[in-house]
């Protein structure tokens, strides 16, 4: 997975990959250069060959640079300035890959999202769901650009600090390099605790997160009914909770950091006492001491460095697991460029149908019906009875299983239909309306790929009698309608939300108790117009009000996942059964 999210990006780490081994390798040539100026310019220690001895020779000779140390000093100026040059491209192609790979991240889980079931997203937080695609999208984006990378240039530090550390002394060296297998031992030891600690702090901060959204998208319903001070218990106890949790966790990290700021200055202390009893007994030059302690205190940072990005990927494990969580959850198939059903009403079939929810109990049993094409089918019955279920179902919100019935659209099993094809064919108003930040003419015509027709919207606006509503509306149709349509009524919201299925102008309509927060005397209105306007179309209506579904073709009254009866308004009514008692209820309470 975190293979995939590299390309693009790929490119730019690999340059930085490139310059710290510049820089590295620039880094060691400092100590070096000071251990020949001391053993063979200042004293008169002999042996210099190879590469050394050409540069001895090419800056003047021995004689000439102890009269012109400058040279020398000249050197190291330049090679630390190279070394800047280096490390400032490193940042630079570094912050370039990381930038990429954030932004390949986030779109891609994005569109992984847009792509998952209804199903996937009832079982899953929103707040958890947010927390994955940011804190912990951040944490793997830090640890591949930073720990990483920081890892590769520990690797590089170490193998040549060794490397230039043996050429000085063998056993000096491996008195300083029994201190690594030490820190990577306890760095592991500290790997599990931390991974722990921090998974369980990482859903805390999710169900926190959860807390926060719930409250600021239902802030009309918390303070409607007076749970101010009962949601801020709630979402206090939750923080102190998460609070606790990364206490918990920087509890495990300070003793970590601190045993490994400790074992880190041993090993620089052990290195320069024994290299200075070395020095003494001669067994080491002036020169060969001074770039030992060098190397060795430019090894403990790495090695201590080392122990640290070990800790780290205990966090970027878990990040990876919940990010891969998402990328791994099977998306719904659909065509990019899907086959057309076209743009006339075809027979829609229900034969023999079931359907549960996951691990629940069955929602419909044996549902047959047949929606004659251009005609319209109301669904009475009370709430949990399956009425939504059975539009869902249609849509392909959810999947029926192939052993549970068919589904079909003249003539075609819907399973073998694409769903955006599909989705195209039937426009659906949900229960509860969502409408998005922006204005009143961009949610209506929210299925225009360009700019909304303004004639188009107004028209679709009277059709659900919004028109007059929005004229009153001190900006029109240009009025900015708040996150989750906040800014309008539960009946404007309704309204909106019919608006849009007429601009989308589909075949099939389905209005899923769409009426429920209009008065009655609208409610008329707009199945007046709803009449005139999908004159030949498919359409179903699904309501508790018998006066919304009265002159539809076919009612159907659906009671515990069952069809109770079926058959118009009048038919229904002479048989004396459940519609009958619906309707005596309704009107009687109309009458009082």
């Amino acid at each position: 997975m975190v293979v995939y999210f590299l390309r693009g990006s790929k490119r730019y780490f690999a340059m930085g990959m490139i310059l710290s081994l510049s820089v590295a390798l620039l880094d060691m040539l400092g100590p070096k250069i000071v251990q020949y100026t001391v053993d063979y310019v200042l004293d008169d220690e002999t042996g210099v060959s190879g590469i050394a001895a050409w540069a001895l020779a090419a800056a003047g000779g021995r004689d000439h640079l102890r009269t012109h140390l400058y040279i020398a000093a000249g050197v190291i100026v330049l090679i630390a300035i190279v070394g800047a040059v280096c490390r400032y491209l490193y940042r630079v192609f570094n912050s370039m890959g990381a930038e990429k790979l954030i932004c390949r991240m986030r779109d891609e889980l994005f569109a992984h999202i847009l792509k998952l079931p209804v199903s996937w997203h009832a079982s899953n937080h929103t707040g958890d769901i947010i927390q994955r695609c940011t804190s912990d999208v951040e944490t793997l984006r830090n640890f591949l650009s930073e720990q990483l990378m920081t890892l590769f240039r520990v690797g590089i530090l170490v193998g040549f600090g060794v490397f230039f550390m043996i050429s000085i002394n063998p056993a000096l060296t491996s008195i300083s390099a029994v201190f690594i297998p030490v820190i990577i031992l306890y760095s592991v030891f500290f790997h599990n605790r931390i991974a722990a600690s921090f998974l369980k702090a990482d859903e805390e901060e999710g169900k926190l997160s959860s807390i926060a959204q719930e409250n600021l998208t239902g802030v009309r319903v918390v303070r409607a009914f007076g749970r101010e001070q009962f949601e801020r218990e709630r979402f206090e106890t939750q923080n102190q909770g998460y609070t606790r949790m990364w206490i918990r966790l920087m509890g495990w990290l300070s003793a970590f950091w601190c045993s490994n700021d400790l074992i880190s200055g041993s090993q620089i202390m052990a290195g320069i006492a024994v290299g200075a009893v070395f020095c003494v007994h001669g067994r080491i030059t002036v020169g060969e001491y001074i770039a030992f302690v060098s190397y060795n205190g430019m090894l403990s940072w790495p090695v201590r460095e080392l122990g640290r990005v070990i800790s780290d990927m205990s966090k970027a494990g878990i990040s990876v697991d919940r990010i891969r969580y998402i990328m791994n959850s099977d998306p719904e198939e659909m065509s990019m460029d899907p086959p057309s059903l076209g743009d006339k009403p075809l027979d829609i079939v229900f034969d023999h149908v079931s359907f549960s929810y996951e691990e629940g109990t069955e929602v419909l049993h044996d549902v047959s019906l047949t929606i004659p094409a251009g005609t319209t089918l109301g669904l009475l019955g009370a709430t949990g009875s399956g009425k939504s279920t059975l539009v869902h179902l249609l849509d392909r919100l959810y999947d029926l299983p192939t052993d549970q019935g068919t589904i079909t659209i003249g003539g075609r099993d819907i399973r073998e239909l694409d769903r955006r094809s599909v989705r195209k064919y039937i426009g659906l108003v949900l229960q509860e309306p969502f409408l998005l930040s922006g204005t009143l003419a961009e949610n209506i015509a929210i299925t225009e790929p360009s700019e909304p027709d303004m004639k188009a919207v107004r028209e679709a606006a009277e059709v659900a009698s919004l028109d007059d509503a929005v004229s009153r509306f001190a900006d029109g149709y240009e009025t900015y309608v708040g996150e989750r349509g906040v800014t309008l009524s539960g009946g404007q919201k309704q309204r909106t939300a019919i608006a849009q299925i007429v601009m989308a102008d589909t075949p099939v309509m389905v209005f899923d108790d769409s009426m429920s927060a209009v008065d009655t005397r609208t409610d008329a209105c707009i199945r007046r117009n709803l009449r005139e306007r999908t004159a030949g179309m498919s359409v179903i209506l699904i309501s508790h009000r018998i006066t919304t579904l009265m002159q539809a073709d076919n009612i159907v009254v659906l009671d515990h996942g069952r069809i109770a009866e079926q058959g118009s308004h009048d038919e229904l009514l002479s048989r004396g059964g459940l519609y009958r008692q619906i309707y005596d209820i309704q009107t009687s309470g109309a009458e009082t």
